[in-house]
């Protein structure tokens, strides 16, 4: 028998009535709590409207800067740094830069006295400590796209210097901010599934979505850039983190470079899928099938405005960047494929699988406790009381889950960027679930994890 979560069972569901007593109290009113915030928050005035300039004005910065564009009362984009023309002169026009805020890189932004309330660095990885450290110096409050640096030790420095400042920095893990996951911790730390004993975690890139982004992509090196378990799967090491709400002890973990090699090259293959390659029309990382023919994943390209003029455009940047070369003889390194195992504090075991061959996205996870277990993929679970042997699930296309349910990760980008213009605002760093102090743990797990992976080992985590 299965039932719709909605908030209006939400106090039966937590045991609010006659079984009230089978779970704490603290732990009841935090659950319901987050029920009666969410009707709320998008009611909440900020006192005065921030500014903030934008370094990097790709996918990301795009993302979080239409925000902006939805909802001027609360922020105000005053400032861009973007290295390609196209891009900083789209920006700028979408958000009414004047010439003197327009900049070619990070660094020219700071040349300049501080003139904005906030910095959003969504620049490429590698570039994220350099700028990040700047604005703090300077007096920004910051949004950081994760990961927050290429290293661990970059990682420590910002953390150290934000306690210096005192400024507020909110690290991008926006799946934290999905109404799916805020749930499923809501249901955790009610005591629904009794003590919490494990936890399984999938998280299935989606094969064309690797070959996209981690063997012809920008991460395709992490040499150049960071290791995929950082540059993709520090959101589920965050999640496991949060979900679970202990520290985290060792790691071990496993995987590889399986497929995309040379060696797998199919016969008959090219070094671009324009070249004439024999197999390119049945081969299901033909770069002309994904961007050309079916025109997805495009974004990375800047194409005309004009539809007529794309289809040639995209033939163009096939021809000469590596998104048109076959994914069997890039120079990429980054694994396909990750299996951890996570020891946390009490004993609690998370299982952690990062998989490129999948035809479907979207985590997948498994929560089992002493009283119950859930089990969820980013838009519905069931959860099963052993106590009564009853199913209830709950759906993110049912439930009311605001006016940022469409909108990215779940709803979490634009719920994180509520969260942190509030912040900003407010100068109020406890409006943020994800700020740099809660969120570094994260990187420092994946640093262990890709050290295990490595050496062959269990590490310790040290926090």
């Amino acid at each position: 028998m299965t039932d719709p979560i909605s908030r209006r069972n939400a106090l039966r569901l937590f045991g609010l009535g006659a079984g009230a007593a089978a779970f704490p109290i603290e732990s009841l009113k935090s659950a319901v709590d987050q029920w009666i915030l969410e009707d709320s928050f998008l009611h909440q005035s900020n006192p005065r409207t921030i500014t903030a300039i934008t370094l990097g004005a790709g996918a990301r910065g795009n993302t979080y800067g239409s925000y902006a564009l939805q909802y001027p009362d609360q922020i105000r984009i005053v400032g861009v740094a973007e290295p390609i023309p196209l891009r900083n002169e789209r920006y700028s026009k979408k958000h009414n830069i004047p010439d003197e805020n327009r900049f070619k890189t990070w660094e020219h932004v700071f040349d300049r006295p501080k003139f904005a309330d906030a910095i959003i660095i969504t620049t490429p990885d590698d570039l994220h400590y350099g700028p990040c450290m700047k604005a703090l110096d300077m007096g920004y409050d910051v949004l950081l796209e994760k990961p927050i640096a290429p290293t661990e030790q970059e990682c420590r420095k910002i953390l150290a210097k934000v306690q210096k400042t005192g400024r507020i920095v909110a690290v991008c893990h926006v799946l934290r901010y999905a109404p799916y996951f805020i749930k499923l911790k809501s249901m955790i730390d009610s005591g629904a599934v009794g003590s919490l004993v494990s936890v399984q975690h999938l998280e299935p890139i989606e094969h064309i979505h690797m070959s996209h982004s981690f063997v012809r992509g920008n991460w395709h090196d992490s040499k150049k850039t960071t290791p995929i378990i950082l540059a993709k799967s520090c959101h589920d090491l965050d999640i496991l983190r949060w979900l679970i709400g202990r520290n985290s002890d060792s790691v071990a973990a496993f995987g590889g470079l399986k497929w995309f090699r040379k060696e797998n090259a199919p016969a008959g293959s090219t070094a671009r899928c324009m070249d004439g390659c024999a197999i390119e029309s049945e081969c299901p990382y033909s770069a002309l099938r994904i961007y050309h023919r079916k025109r997805i994943w495009t974004y990375v390209f800047d194409l005309p405005e004009d539809k007529e003029k794309q289809g040639d455009a995209i033939l163009e940047y096939l021809r000469t960047t590596n998104y048109g070369r076959c994914v069997y003889r890039m120079e990429n390194d980054q694994p396909d494929h990750i299996a951890c195992t996570i020891l946390f504090e009490d004993g609690i075991t998370a299982g952690f699988n990062m998989e490129a061959f999948t035809s479907y996205g979207g985590r997948r996870t498994r929560v089992m406790g002493s009283m119950g277990d859930i089990v969820g993929d980013m838009n519905k679970f069931s959860y099963t009381d052993f106590r009564t042997g009853k199913t209830t699930e709950w759906d993110v296309h049912v439930d009311e889950t605001g006016v940022y349910k469409n909108q990215g990760h779940g709803g979490g980008d634009f719920r994180l960027m509520h969260d942190w213009v509030a912040a900003v605002s407010k100068q109020d760093a406890g409006l943020l679930s994800s700020t740099i102090e809660a969120s570094i743990e994260s990187h420092i797990m994946g640093f262990a994890a890709e050290k295990s992976r490595l050496n062959h080992q269990v590490e310790k985590i040290r926090l």
